[in-house]
């Protein structure tokens, strides 16, 4: 989700308050399973199991005429067919800079009034059991990223989708690489990413048969790592997970067409 806009830092009281607000909701953070739902491959005995069905995502779109002009887009899917059954746009004009590692303060609260707004329509049936956010989770230089702030105020189970690695406690895209490569030969398709610490961040998945270029899958909130991972391979049909590729898809063609519209 960090799409490139304006590096430029904001006032240092406004950093001190970002850091002590991210300290403050991260002492919230559950990095365990904590929901009621069964996953579809799940097994049981019981009657009337509340099943995993409806995943969300999230993702932001920026004008490239102009940076601070954003699309906010939430879609939910049905993982019975990972078809599209929900969807709704924000169009904003952002004031707040982009500042790596403190991305959640531009962007969570758009996210956050697109599920507001979806729980109190008519169509809160399809309100998602869990979040896919196109940013990271744990895999974060503060070890509390946007798919962690997001699921925090949401309170909903939460996964991070990065495209592109933090490069956290000696964790480096090239040393990811050359452990893939060297993984080509299993049948694993992940690899754990273990930093010099030994703190698990997450995990390097090829999510698709043959691909090199990997996601980042890490904990949001509510949601263990081995759940994530089962998540985020049950919803892959290319190489993004389906809620944050069609996320992707329809916020940029939203404010292509709406750009368009204000043109003419």
């Amino acid at each position: 989700m960090e799409k490139q806009s304006p590096d430029t830092s904001p006032p240092s009281q406004d950093h001190k308050h970002w850091i002590e607000a991210q300290d403050m909701l991260k002492r919230r953070l559950v990095t365990e399973d904590d929901f009621t739902w069964k996953l579809p491959t799940t097994t049981s005995a019981e009657e009337e199991v509340e099943m995993l069905r409806y995943v969300g995502g999230v993702d932001m779109s920026f004008s490239k005429e102009d940076p601070s002009v954003a699309c906010g887009t939430l879609v939910v899917l049905d993982t019975q067919n990972l078809q599209v059954v929900y969807e709704d746009y924000s169009l904003v004009t952002l004031d707040v800079p982009y500042v790596p590692g403190f991305l959640a303060f531009r962007e969570a609260p758009i996210l956050l009034e697109l599920l507001q707004r979806m729980k109190k329509s008519d169509a809160s049936v399809f309100y998602p059991q869990l979040l896919m956010v196109d940013g990271n989770g744990i895999l974060h230089p503060r070890g509390f990223g946007v798919a962690c702030h997001l699921g925090v105020l949401a309170d909903l189970p939460t996964i991070g989708i990065g495209k592109n690695l933090h490069h956290v406690d000696g964790l480096s895209y090239s040393g990811v690489r050359q452990l893939l490569e060297a993984n080509e030969n299993y049948s694993k398709d992940f690899i754990t990413l273990i930093g010099c610490s030994g703190h698990v961040w997450g995990v390097a998945m090829r999510s698709t048969q043959g691909a090199l270029k990997p996601i980042f899958v890490s904990v949001g909130h509510r949601v263990s790592l081995d759940t994530a991972i089962r998540i985020v391979k049950m919803t892959c049909k290319y190489r993004v997970p389906e809620p944050i590729r069609q996320a992707d898809i329809r916020s940029r063609e939203y404010l292509r067409q709406r750009q368009m519209g204000m043109s003419e």
